[in-house]
């Protein structure tokens, strides 16, 4: 038989979970066309994978590539660590839906997680933006969340109320759009405004139109530190109540003094399993994490929004109140001065040419460099960037990383944002994995694969990917285990991975030999509702 793409002589691991087997694979057009001995088969193209490991493509439950996408569709970083398909509009955050006069202050919003692009907006639904990344000559696929932000700034703005009866009912007829327009869930940010505003009967009456759908609710919950066993208890109800399915992202437990919290965290997961309530993590593999630097923020300095917020920055005396919550803690709040400490958060990028030498620094150093306290050092450089920067915060423990890498509900993400100088993550997750995690025996070959393709795709309801069978999507991974490793570091973040030989998209070679193939190869992939 003729094949557009053979692999041969491959051990493959179909992401089930099950041990590898010896197998060649044939791929006509975007499809698996076969699986087995193919040895009188011809390809034209072929790939000698003896000594190599074939595996689905791994799925990004986490990333932060939606607005990129649209400037720089090809996204090396993601498809040169083998990821095939990247889940967008993450954190409450994303491009869609938009309304009139409010694009400039999301844009501002968004930037310090999705980075900073001249692009003209010109969507307003779901489906305007979907259509419109569908055009672009994509590497990787992309799947879409509907940011709860979007829906409730659509509806009601940026104020920080609770919404009326009238405008709820909205909220929910919005979500039920952008469900049909191909959004696989929504996302939700709780730690950024708007989304921080809402009660947790706003998003039990959301969840309840997912559940309608069998569409997932993706969080990222009220606190990852002091108040985390709370946090987890409002999403464990809106689960429980609403009926819908919840996903934690980047589980983690942040800050020294928040560590002994960890094992009542795990029990929360049980608690679920007892329940009967469906939940799944996703999770990067580093003790760092990172997010716009805004976020040192007290909640009340967002109040209205990014504009709102530089006014505050412009106030000696509001920044007089930012201090005092930032050095005596708000209730509730992630503080993360607090759990990482000024000589723990590390700018990752700012805007301007002018403020470029604070990329990499610390708070600390930075401050040392203006001659001020750190903090003031800082509000001032989120005012001269209007908000749009980025941050890397230490807060982590490696026993915590394995021990969630080993739970079940887990799966693989980078939640990876651009930027200057980026985390590590961006560019060595995946490989990471497969490189430290597997080889020093945290996780077996098997079931580290199924966390990076077939897990993720259950999760989201992938129909036909995440599994090698025959007739699913031809995303698949070529690598070299006892080679494959990231190479990125704090120091030197930019840095591609070792080992990831060949990476395919729909059929289609985006990385060959090691090296990046520019090419059109990946889609959008759409919901379609309860299976």
């Amino acid at each position: 038989m003729k094949f557009d793409v053979l692999i041969k002589n491959g051990l493959l691991y179909d992401g089930t979970g099950g041990q590898g087997f010896r197998a060649d694979l044939g791929i006509c057009r975007d499809r698996i066309e076969a699986i087995g001995d193919l040895s009188g088969s011809t390809g034209s193209s072929v790939i000698d994978a003896a000594g190599r490991i074939v595996c689905p493509g791994f799925i990004d439950t986490h990333s932060h590539s939606g607005i990129l996408a649209l400037c720089k569709p090809d996204t090396p970083h993601n498809v040169m660590q083998g990821i095939t398909t990247c889940v967008v509009g993450q954190d409450a955050m994303g491009a869609a839906p938009m309304v009139d006069g409010f694009v400039g202050p999301w844009k501002k919003a968004m930037a310090g997680l999705e980075g900073s692009y001249d692009l003209d907006w010109s969507w307003r639904s779901t489906a305007d933006y979907l259509d419109r990344l569908d055009a672009m000559d994509l590497g990787p696929n992309f799947a879409y969340l509907a940011p709860h932000g979007n829906i409730r700034m659509s509806v009601m703005g940026l104020d920080n109320r609770k919404p009326t009866p009238e405008e709820l009912e909205r909220m929910k007829v919005l979500l039920r759009e952008c469900l049909d327009q191909g959004a696989f869930g929504m996302s939700t940010g709780m730690i950024y405004p708007p989304c921080s505003f809402a009660d947790t009967e706003e998003f039990i009456e959301l969840g309840r139109v997912l559940e309608q759908n069998d569409a997932l609710f993706v969080t990222h919950q009220r606190s990852e530190a002091d108040a985390i066993l709370s946090s987890m208890d409002e999403i464990i109800r809106i689960g429980r109540e609403s009926g819908c399915r919840i996903h934690f992202s980047h589980f983690k437990v942040a800050g020294r003094k928040n560590w002994g919290l960890f094992d009542a965290v795990l029990a929360k997961l049980d608690e679920c399993t007892r329940q009967g309530i469906r939940v799944s993590v996703d999770q990067y593999p580093y003790v760092a994490g990172s997010t716009t630097l805004s976020v040192i923020l007290p909640p009340w300095a967002h109040d209205g929004g990014t504009d709102r917020m530089i006014e505050r920055l412009a106030d000696p005396e509001a920044r007089k109140r930012m201090t005092a919550d930032i050095e005596k803690g708000i209730p509730g709040w992630d503080n993360f001065v607090d759990f990482a400490g000024l000589d723990g958060i590390f700018v990752t990028f700012v805007k301007t040419a002018k403020n470029q030498w604070t990329v990499g620094k610390s708070l600390v150093e930075i401050g040392r460099e203006m001659g001020k306290d750190p903090l003031e050092a800082t509000y001032d450089l989120l005012l001269e960037e209007e908000g749009t920067a980025g941050l890397v915060d230490f807060y982590g423990l490696e026993e915590h990383v394995v021990r969630i890498l080993q739970r079940p509900e887990q799966n693989v993400c980078t939640d990876g944002i651009m930027g200057g100088k980026p985390h590590p993550r961006v560019y060595g997750t995946y490989p990471r994995v497969l490189g430290k995690y597997v080889r020093e025996g945290a996780l077996d070959m098997a079931t580290a694969i199924r966390k990076m393709t077939g897990k993720p795709a259950s999760v989201l309801g992938f129909a036909d990917r995440g599994v090698l069978k025959e007739g699913f999507a031809a995303d698949i991974v070529v690598f070299d285990p006892e080679t494959v490793r990231d190479t990125a570091d704090y120091a030197e973040p930019i840095r591609f991975p070792e080992g990831i030989e060949h990476v395919i998209v729909n059929g289609k070679a985006v990385v060959a030999n090691g090296k990046h193939v520019p090419v059109k190869a990946g889609k959008v992939i759409r919901f379609s509702g309860r299976n």
